[in-house]
């Protein structure tokens, strides 16, 4: 069946105005501010103290699948460890100027989880996870500047940030992060539990905790580099694309330059990509298949329950997403046309099912959800994890 574009419900909410933007809504903050201009708000998230602590972060840190970071500045200068950390192998807490960055914590604690749910306003594509550092007295990781968007929420303690548009992008040699060699600061905060700051790419941005321990919150965007996603989506094309062709040169003459390769191989060579790329269909799906890849160190667990039709919801890990004619989770595509397209697109956009749905979905609607929870890509609402 033939899938139509969604129109835009009347009551959508990113027409809302919201106190994470300190009164704009989404909507005038994409046109204001996305990619544009810092934005700084106060009490963006009144909660945020009780969202995470210390002692989960170290937890996190101690584990092989999660990526963290030690980094330590002082007399000799930056120093950078990779994790994971036994607690003993981290500075005292009262040691001033360490920092410890768990990287995709949105992965592995609902709490973060919620919190990136509130940026997708964004579309999924460009959400990348959730980083929380946790810095000692005067803790940091020095002036740098990002590729990607950002937002810094402050969780506990106070950090100042001081920021500017930096044309000078040099970095310090022979220092193991990308430290700026001459920061040029124009403006200066500092974010107390609940504050936001949004930085646009390539802000330049020094952050340091002001007054004892902090820990803040970083929200973060993919940037694809659009030669390795070339490069990607030509590597999964290729395994599906279906042009036996052999080349043929009956106009060969004999050579007297036999190493030289031939033009008329070289044409059939640019030839076989262009076919390639002209494939649309194969390009969406290798698309999709790419933007929807799980992160390295993913892997799902198994269901604690037999599936019975109801009420579900994916796993804070799963990635899905669709476009007119297919629906992508995980790495895999499908075909979706009709009523099961429209249930397809609500289950990723929601990221949950009503039971009313689930139950008067199709017959294969529902095998492809069972085939989703058997391998822990989703849960029934009831289930714990």
């Amino acid at each position: 069946m033939t899938v139509h574009s969604r129109t835009v419900p009347a009551d959508d909410a990113t027409r809302s105005p919201t106190p994470l933007f300190g009164g704009l809504s989404p909507a005038q903050f994409m046109r204001r501010h996305w990619q544009k201009k810092p934005l700084l708000v106060r009490q963006a998230q009144p909660d945020a103290q009780a969202l995470f602590d210390r002692r989960m972060l170290l937890e996190l840190a101690a584990q092989e699948d999660v990526e963290s970071r030690l980094i330590v500045h002082g007399d000799e200068g930056w120093k950078l460890r990779h994790g994971p950390f036994k607690r003993s192998q981290m500075p005292p807490f009262s040691r001033p100027g360490w920092t410890l960055l768990v990287q995709g914590v949105d992965l592995h604690l609902d709490a973060a989880h919620a919190l990136m749910q509130r940026f997708r306003f964004v579309p999924d594509a460009r959400l990348d996870d959730v980083m929380i550092s946790w810095a000692s007295e005067g803790g940091g990781v020095g002036p740098h500047f990002d590729s990607y968007d950002v937002f810094l929420l402050q969780i506990q303690g106070r950090r100042r940030w001081r920021i500017g548009r930096q044309k000078d992008l040099s970095l310090q040699p022979d220092v193991p992060l990308k430290i700026l060699t001459n920061f040029q600061p124009e403006e200066e905060y500092v974010l107390e539990p609940g504050d936001m700051l949004y930085l646009p790419p390539e802000w330049a941005h020094d952050g340091v905790a002001d007054g004892g321990e902090c820990m803040t919150c970083s929200i973060g965007f993919r940037v694809p580099q659009r030669g390795g996603l070339a490069a990607e989506l030509v590597q999964r094309m290729a395994d599906e694309f279906d042009d036996e062709t052999l080349y043929r040169d009956p106009a060969q003459s004999a050579t007297s330059t036999p190493a030289a390769i031939p033009a008329a191989l070289q044409d059939f060579a640019a030839d076989g990509l262009r076919r390639l790329i002209a494939d649309r269909r194969l390009l969406a799906c290798a698309l999709g298949e790419v933007m929807t890849e799980p992160k390295p160190k993913v892997w799902f667990d198994e269901p604690g329950q037999d599936w019975v039709a109801g009420a579900v919801r994916l796993d804070r890990r799963t990635r899905m997403m669709y476009d007119d004619h297919h629906v992508f989770i995980n790495g895999e595509s499908f075909r979706a046309g009709g009523a099961d397209a429209r249930l397809m697109r609500e289950l990723a956009d929601r990221r949950c099912l009503p039971a009313s749905r689930v139950v008067r979905a199709s017959t294969p609607a529902q095998a492809l959800l069972q085939d989703w929870h058997d391998a822990g890509w989703l849960h029934r609402a009831d289930e714990v994890g």
